[in-house]
């Protein structure tokens, strides 16, 4: 967002240009202000404009003025200061933009959830009026109107950039939610919704979650993290099995070919890929074994097992290829692949696993059949 950043510099110098103060250098006041454009020392020059707003809080200048401390205190890390300027100053000129970025770049400091959102919305109000007065532009608004529009956009990247940030799902939750209220079609929606998906299930909202996940599906197929969650969601409710092969299906055909998302690094692109592709083979395997279909669960849990990293996954997965095998062995009675079942199941066994205990008993039930002490 470098380049983003250096657009909004240039914005905010042409803002202030839209706020230079008269000075009447006869009254106490413009004397001050006088002392303040002529001082070069950044210290003095503070020092000035804080006895500024102390002495003449009512004056004209006094937004003005706060909007040049507000840089300065955040600068300093001083954020407390630069949201105690902006509230002051607003009181005055409650449509400045300058001064809610300001006090949006504090709360971004703060990394406090509830000050994003409340000055990512009050900046974008302002933007917005900055816009919608503008919609008859001539030539010279033109600056104007795109600052004000970058300015929009960039509080939707401030809700974006803190839920990234946060580990908490509640907050994540909020923050995702926030963001699609204020702009349903933010360019910033579909790069939350993987941790925003999982951040519900983590909350214990696996329903939503779901519902989210397979509506997200519809609008945007390409959404690997919508496909995967919403057939993981069927998988649960175990009452749809057509609907985990078809999710997981898309899945693997988009994943296929989908080159690496923007932001993400080769490795980290290559261990969701690859986790990803696994829980895609791994799904519709276990869905079909369930139902009986054991060639078919072969088929898939095979594909799936070289990408199962994850333990209890591959115990599963290993599980349902021995009980798979040996139905398919029992039934052609062919001892090679009952004694292939066998194999599985002591893999399987060897892992800890909600279906250990089960593989132990299979273990033994298929050495029992095939003669084996």
């Amino acid at each position: 967002m470098k380049a983003c950043h250096t657009v909004f510099l240039c914005a905010f110098a042409l803002s202030a240009q839209q706020h230079k103060l008269s000075i009447d250098i006869e009254t106490d006041e413009g004397k001050l202000l006088h002392r303040l454009e002529e001082q070069e020392n950044p210290l003095q020059k503070r020092q000035i404009m804080e006895e500024f707003v102390a002495k003449y809080p009512k004056h004209a200048g006094v937004p003005w003025v706060y909007g040049q401390l507000q840089p300065i205190y955040l600068k300093d890390g001083q954020f407390d200061r630069v949201l105690e300027a902006g509230e002051k100053a607003l009181a005055v000129d409650p449509d400045n933009p300058d001064l809610a970025y300001n006090n949006l770049k504090a709360a971004e400091g703060k990394k406090d959830p509830e000050l994003v959102k409340t000055w990512s919305a009050r900046t974008s109000q302002s933007a917005r009026k900055i816009i919608d007065a503008g919609k008859q532009a001539t030539d010279t608004d033109k600056k104007t109107l795109d600052y004000a529009r970058q300015l929009d956009i960039y509080t939707e990247y401030s809700v974006y950039a803190l839920a990234l940030q946060v580990t908490d799902p509640a907050q994540t939750i909020d923050l995702t939610e926030n963001l699609e209220q204020r702009n349903p079609k933010s360019q910033y929606l579909p790069k939350l919704s993987g941790k925003y998906l999982n951040a519900l299930r983590q909350a214990g909202q696996g329903e939503k979650a779901g519902v989210r996940a397979e509506q997200l599906a519809a609008i945007d197929p390409n959404n690997e993290d919508a496909l995967l969650i919403a057939a993981d969601w069927y998988l649960q409710k175990k009452n749809q099995p057509e609907k985990v092969i078809a999710y997981s299906t898309k899945l693997l055909k988009l994943l296929q070919d989908k080159p690496k998302p923007e932001g993400l690094s080769d490795q980290d692109w290559k261990r969701k890929r690859d986790s990803f592709l696994g829980l895609g083979y791994w799904m519709p395997g276990v869905t079909y074994s369930a139902q009986g279909q054991f060639k078919d669960a072969d088929q898939w849990l095979r594909l799936a097992l070289p990408y199962l990293a994850d333990d209890q996954l591959r115990a599963m997965g290993l599980f349902h290829l021995g009980l798979a095998n040996y139905q398919l062995g029992k039934a052609a009675k062919n001892k090679a692949r009952m004694q292939e079942g066998l194999k599985y199941s002591e893999e399987s066994a060897a892992l800890a696993s909600p279906l250990q205990v089960q593989a132990l008993k299979n273990v033994q039930v298929i050495r029992a059949e095939l003669g084996m002490k």
